[in-house]
């Protein structure tokens, strides 16, 4: 938080734009690298049954092509645990090896134990890896159940580890507020606290086997609790000195334009406050259409460019021509252009100072004529009739011009 005697109240150029993420440690998943410095990774989940070998390989291969770096499946049985070596089989064989996590639930040591020998990461929930049956008439859990628990999940966990450490292999501990066990409920109550506690307890028992090949999610529905929950895993991994890459999601984000506005709240305040490795928008809708969103997020964030970035006014009383339909022919015409910054104004007012930083600008400046900028410099004015033509021209001379696929 900014105070009083903060020079950069005073000058404002001292404040810096740049976001500065958290150190954490390099996780490898495939040929994919989570954390230690690299780009935040983009991951999805298929929603066919994995038992469907060809319809698993087809979603795989969907979400991948449009940039889906690592992608989820779910393992409710052995039977869907050995499933998941022929997709991952016909994928080398129809495509190219996909970096695959299996999502293991419900006393899934031997489901899991299976699944670590074909796929690169493990996803397991610490609220359901064991199950506490619960007792109605429970008002408390001694230190001694708590324990026995404790001691019962070392023992279950255990040859997991040691098998994703052996085999180089990595783990995701995904709590979900949704989710925590009762031992943990009664302890903590339901708080972002007995979710770290939740996820603290299983990254002990990695570390007391020297496996550090881990990734965290603390997710919730309610935006301010997963806020809560990552920001105090956070402060805790600092005190315990863990450099733990994070997994960041809004579960159970709902469809639309709520559930992209709840996604995007939720995961762009941490990442723009430096925390998160890796992101899955979660929407009730076909997978392929979280993708676009996780990169706009990204992309929003100046955090990973994968597209065109526009800049637009909002149109006004001085636009002189007509905004919406410009700026949709200038996007169909440079779409492709990854990389580039391009500005779309409708007037001379705020036109150069608001496009500063774009690499060219589209800008009204008397009726029936456009300026085209390079930067802040007005390069020449042609009829509107000709503008998207010329932009493409100025692009072309500059070398910066690649044919649409």
């Amino acid at each position: 938080m900014q105070t009083l005697d903060n020079p950069n109240l005073t000058n404002p150029t001292a404040f810096d734009t740049t976001i500065h993420r958290r150190k954490t440690r390099a996780v490898k998943v495939g040929d994919i690298t989570i954390g230690g410095g690299n780009p935040v990774v983009v991951q999805s989940m298929i929603n066919e049954d994995t038992l469907d070998i060809d319809g698993s390989v087809a979603a795989i291969r969907r979400l991948h092509e449009i940039g889906c770096e690592i992608v989820r499946v779910t393992v409710p049985s052995m039977a869907h645990a050995k499933a998941l070596a022929e997709i991952k089989e016909k994928l080398s064989q129809t495509y190219q090896a996909v970096p695959l996590v299996a999502d293991v639930h419900h006393n899934g040591m031997k489901i899991a134990l299976e699944v670590a020998k074909h796929v690169d990461k493990v996803r397991i929930n610490p609220g359901l890896y064991v199950f506490e049956k619960p007792q109605s008439d429970r008002t408390e859990y001694t230190p001694t159940e708590f324990a026995e628990i404790g001691a019962k999940i070392r023992e279950t966990l255990e040859p997991l580890i040691v098998s994703l450490r052996d085999r180089g292999k990595a783990m995701r501990i995904g709590v979900n507020h949704g989710s925590l066990s009762e031992r943990m409920l009664f302890t903590y109550g339901d708080t972002p606290e007995g979710m770290v506690e939740s996820a603290l307890e299983f990254i002990k028992i990695c570390e007391s086997l020297d496996f550090y090949n881990i990734v965290l999610s603390l997710k919730a529905s309610r935006v301010p609790v997963m806020l809560a929950a990552y920001r105090l895993m956070v402060q805790r991994m600092n005190e315990l000195g863990m450099e733990y890459p994070l997994h960041l999601g809004v579960t159970e984000a709902g469809d639309g334009e709520y559930g992209r506005i709840k996604s995007t709240a939720g995961i762009g305040t941490l990442l723009a406050q430096g925390i998160g490795d890796t992101i899955r928008v979660s929407l009730t809708e076909s997978p392929e259409k979280e993708i676009p969103v996780c990169y706009s997020i990204l992309q929003a964030l100046g955090l990973r460019k994968t597209m065109v970035e526009y800049v637009a006014c909002p149109s006004c009383g001085r636009t002189l021509f007509n905004l919406e339909e410009v700026l949709h022919k200038v996007r169909e015409a440079t779409k492709h252009l990854t990389g580039l910054d391009i500005a779309v104004m409708g007037c001379i007012v705020n036109g150069p100072g608001e496009m500063a930083d774009a690499d060219y600008g589209y800008v009204g400046k008397q009726p029936g004529y456009i300026s085209l900028y390079r930067g802040r410099e007005e390069i020449k004015k042609v009829p509107e009739a000709q503008g998207v033509e010329e932009l493409i021209n100025l692009i072309k001379a500059d070398d910066r011009w690649v044919e649409p696929e």
